[in-house]
């Protein structure tokens, strides 16, 4: 079976990447890391329990956890399909993002998996893709696009479609509502220190959103921070208050230029081996964000050498962890000395 057509295709023009310099000036501070080897491809995002031991999902559907030192690892479950964003609930549960099975709950102790969500008024769920649990237990996710399968991910980005949504939804009594539509690649999500808003990645479109959950502007959405130097991936907020941005790959002056085209060019790309397509760097690249938008941290590994395709990023103790969909291994790097929470 070869690759879905191109939908939608809407033209795009790109604002002209900023240079890697100032706020996102090349350094090596991701040669710091530490990683801990996974029993398979792919933990593409890292949460990490009471215990500081350290959650992920691997390509094949495995869950496991890290020892709080390392030294071992246990799958919790198998939940099938690809488990991509991971978040806890107060109560231990792991909520799982699966790209392909939709919202999933998983119990750590009995391995019990429940599909909390998989279809919105009749409609399967795509690439259900990252979360954030708000206080009451209430979950805000996306789900990336309304036309493509994970497997086939890049003819979203090619098609432009702006078909991805933020949902706001009660695991306890089934409620569902719609906060954002019209989004290109719906992404990473954030919820802020305050809890009044949250920050929602749209990946292909180089930007983090605004949206506010609660006050005067209750509903209401604005651009957080425009034209990032990468693809920001999944988001997450730290005890220190900064809301991280794992940055999948710098920008890619071929992609670029593919949004500028008309229909007919970027069917001809897309119908040409995935080889010879535009595709990412293998660097690791990670921001950290103040409340206003502005960059307060920078890490970096531009040779690829200890860190690559950073996904996930979450701050734990005086600690990153992060995850990548294409390593075999999840990170640990010290936390920026100025943002060590009090």
């Amino acid at each position: 079976m070869g690759r879905p057509p191109l939908v939608q295709i809407k033209r795009w023009k790109p604002p002209k990447a900023p240079k890697l310099a100032g706020p996102y000036a090349r350094n090596d501070a991701l040669a710091a890391a530490m990683s801990w080897g996974t029993p398979g491809v792919g933990p593409e995002d890292v949460a990490v329990d009471a215990g500081g031991r350290p959650i992920t999902g691997l390509a094949d559907g495995r869950i496991i956890r890290f020892a709080a030192d390392g030294s071992a690892w246990e799958e919790l479950a198998n939940v099938g399909g690809r488990p991509l964003g991971i978040e806890l609930f107060d109560d231990g549960r792991i909520l799982i993002c699966n790209a392909d099975l939709g919202l999933q709950r998983l119990d750590p102790d009995t391995g019990e998996v429940e599909v909390l969500l998989d279809s919105v008024a009749g409609e399967r769920l795509r690439i259900t893709n990252n979360a954030a649990i708000l206080p009451d237990q209430t979950v805000l996710f996306t789900s990336s696009t309304r036309h493509y399968d994970l497997e086939y991910y890049r003819g979203d980005i090619f098609s432009n479609t702006c078909s991805g949504r933020l949902f706001l939804f009660d695991p306890e009594t089934g409620d569902l509502e719609t906060r954002m539509d019209g989004l290109q690649f719906a992404n990473g999500v954030a919820v802020s220190p305050d809890t009044t808003w949250c920050a929602v990645a749209e990946t292909s479109h180089y930007r983090i959103n605004r949206h506010w959950l609660s006050g005067k502007k209750a509903g209401q959405s604005e651009v957080l921070i425009d034209n990032l130097p990468g693809f920001p991936d999944n988001l997450s907020t730290g005890a220190s208050g900064t809301i991280w941005v794992a940055l999948v790959t710098p920008r890619v002056k071929a992609a670029d230029l593919l949004a500028r085209m008309p229909a007919g060019p970027r069917k001809a790309v897309w119908a040409t081996p995935e080889a010879l397509q535009p595709k990412p760097a293998h660097v690791g690249f990670v921001l950290g964000l103040d409340v206003d938008g502005k960059v307060v941290a920078n890490l970096q590994d531009p040779s690829g050498e200890h860190v690559f395709m950073v996904t996930g990023v979450r701050e734990h103790g005086d600690a990153l962890w992060l995850g990548s969909l294409t390593d075999q291994a999840i990170h640990r790097v010290p936390l920026p000395a100025h943002l060590t929470a009090a």
